[in-house]
């Protein structure tokens, strides 16, 4: 790991690693080196089969804000000696970015004024490129948030996937097939132009925002999924791993409950940090948006279950039938707020 600091000039030469994160998808190290910290990540480029377009999305952004003379603060990758904004070795792809000070993550939400900052600060993200062309983003993983794309997957599943397995699933199925009407939302939707195509995160788990010790966010990191997209997906995983105390990986799913207050403090913080950047329609779009990607991630684990777990993987027997039920009941229960 040293050799790949000495890309960065003499300051690194003597530079001390310890690991934050083996990482499901990167892996993280926090850098001390000549009395300032940095944070170091290795890129999987079998998730990111191009992480060349990650740093380009990157700088463009950042070129963007620079001659717009915005004061939003990107954590952008710092340049080695070459000007290269990536340092690519055998074993994978690595960039550099600096350590933001006196700033946490936080893993699990444990109230509602953390759910109000983390939507703000992932609203304000995208409303800081709101003069911004983002077509001219690259995609980092392709069809990541389209529904009707991640149906036809599970269509093909029933039809190519395990036998057994898809004939004891005839419940799941059903319950995947009465909430269909999404997809065709879905595609209504992103061919309505009050929608517009913005600047998105795409994975905007509450470890995405940093935050400061009094519980208010300063940032959101790993750009990895930027990409150009609709503020639904952003609001709506927000919704599926805020709005319950229990997570995906829950297998008792009487703790699956939804927390209006939650709800409301996404909305309202989202809101909050858009400003008048939403169209009307946008605003009438807050449920579906939880109900597109709670649906969407149900869809992904049983069709994952079905090709025998080659996605995700399975710590235990029926482990991707267990996620994908468990975000079946969190779509129920979703359901009962009736919060248009």
């Amino acid at each position: 790991m040293k050799n790949i600091l000495l890309h960065y000039g003499s300051p690194f030469e003597n530079a001390t690693l310890e690991l934050l994160s083996g990482g499901l998808i990167n892996q993280t190290w926090k850098v001390e080196a000549s009395g300032e910290s940095f944070i170091l990540q290795r890129i999987n480029h079998h998730v990111f089969s191009d992480p060349q377009r990650i740093a380009d999305n990157i700088r463009l952004l950042a070129d963007h804000l620079n001659s717009s003379n915005s004061n939003y603060q990107l954590i952008a990758p710092i340049k080695t000696i070459k000007g290269a904004e990536l340092v690519r070795e055998a074993d994978g792809y690595f960039r550099l970015t600096p350590f933001v000070k006196n700033s946490k993550t936080i893993h699990v939400v444990e109230t509602s004024a953390q759910a109000y900052e983390a939507a703000f600060q992932f609203g304000q993200f995208t409303q800081a490129f709101s003069k911004f062309n983002a077509s001219q983003l690259q995609t980092t993983i392709p069809d990541f948030h389209n529904l009707k794309f991640r149906y036809k997957q599970f269509l093909d599943s029933l039809q190519n996937g395990n036998t057994q397995r898809i004939q004891s699933c005839a419940k799941e199925i059903k319950e995947i097939e009465r909430y269909h009407f999404l997809v065709d939302q879905y595609i209504s939707i992103i061919h309505n132009p009050a929608f517009k195509l913005r600047v998105t995160h795409h994975d905007t788990k509450i470890s995405n925002v940093l935050f400061d010790g009094s519980d208010k966010g300063i940032c959101v990191i790993d750009l990895d999924t930027v990409m150009p997209g609709y503020f639904f997906s952003d609001v709506g995983d927000m919704m599926r791993t805020y709005l319950a105390p229990a997570n995906e990986e829950e297998k008792d799913f009487t703790k699956i409950e939804v927390r209006p207050d939650y709800y409301h403090a996404i909305v309202q913080g989202y809101s909050d940090a858009m400003k008048d950047e939403l169209s009307k329609e946008e605003n009438t779009a807050f449920f579906f948006a939880g109900q597109f990607l709670i649906y969407m991630q149900a869809l992904r684990f049983l069709t994952d279950y079905f090709n025998d777990d080659c996605y995700y993987g399975a710590r235990y027997e029926h482990h991707n039938l267990t996620r994908a039920q468990n975000q079946l009941q969190l779509l129920d229960q979703f359901g009962s707020l009736k919060i248009r």
